[in-house]
């Protein structure tokens, strides 16, 4: 029994001595994390644009859309939409057989802040992409799984102060304001929940590597009915941890 005990004792100690040498071993050799990178408007003539997004607590797959506009709040181009928004195409949109299945589907609630801003209409009467009007593969990727950077440019060079718009929706996140029970016959409201958050960031083109950290500014209608900011933040909760941080940086 005590050269049992022995024998324990100076493996264990054996075993102590080997492990911080294999487990430092397998942290020098581990890849760190690369972020997504999603190049759009490669033939854009205008100032490059980087965007880096962090998610957050909250990330589950949200959809979103990046535009320009003028400081007097005019839109003057899209940069980027994931793809689902963008086609009108989604991977889980038909239930009918009691499984989801992939198919078109029209989501006025997901972004409507930018859709209304976009101002192309459908032959059904909202703003959304849709399978016949699709945006421009130029300009869209796959939904993100995590953080990502986005590089693109403005089609035209600008000189000017500007403003780029964020705006992020993420499916089903119910809050105690936003319930399941608030708008029960908006089938439009119950596949967003909490609405779309919108943030924003001023550019100053003329001051080159310039880093801006994008700020909530609003949000959108719950239903899409509108394309109206509502600069009430006081009850959204979870949707404003989405995402950690979004900075923009401008190239000249």
């Amino acid at each position: 029994m005590k050269h049992q005990h022995l024998f324990l004792t100076l493996f264990s100690m054996l075993m102590l001595s080997i492990w911080p040498v294999e487990n430092y071993a397998q942290r020098k050799n581990a890849q760190p994390h690369q972020p997504e990178v999603i190049t759009t408007n490669i033939s854009g003539l205008g100032t490059e644009i980087i965007i880096t997004v962090t998610p957050g607590e909250s990330h589950n797959h949200p959809m979103m859309s990046v535009w320009t506009e003028d400081t007097a709040g005019n839109y003057i181009q899209t940069l980027y939409v994931n793809e689902s928004v963008a086609k009108g195409f989604f991977h889980y949109a038909d239930n009918s057989e009691g499984k989801w299945m992939p198919g078109p589907m029209i989501r006025p609630a997901a972004l409507p802040v930018w859709a209304f801003k976009r101002g192309i209409r459908s032959a059904d009467g909202h703003y959304m992409p849709t399978q016949d009007q699709p945006i421009p593969d130029a300009f869209t990727s796959a939904t993100p799984q995590a953080d990502f950077i986005l590089q693109t440019r403005t089609d035209q060079p600008v000189t000017g102060k500007f403003k780029i718009l964020f705006e992020v929706n993420q499916s089903w996140d119910w809050n105690g304001f936003w319930t399941n029970a608030k708008f029960p016959d908006d089938e439009d409201y119950h596949s967003s929940a909490q609405p779309s958050v919108v943030y924003c960031a001023e550019i100053d083109p003329r001051i080159p590597d310039s880093v801006y950290r994008m700020k909530p500014v609003g949000h959108g209608h719950p239903s899409g009915s509108n394309g109206n900011l509502n600069r009430d933040l006081s009850t959204i909760t979870t949707a404003l941890d989405i995402y950690k941080e979004i900075t923009v940086k401008i190239n000249r």
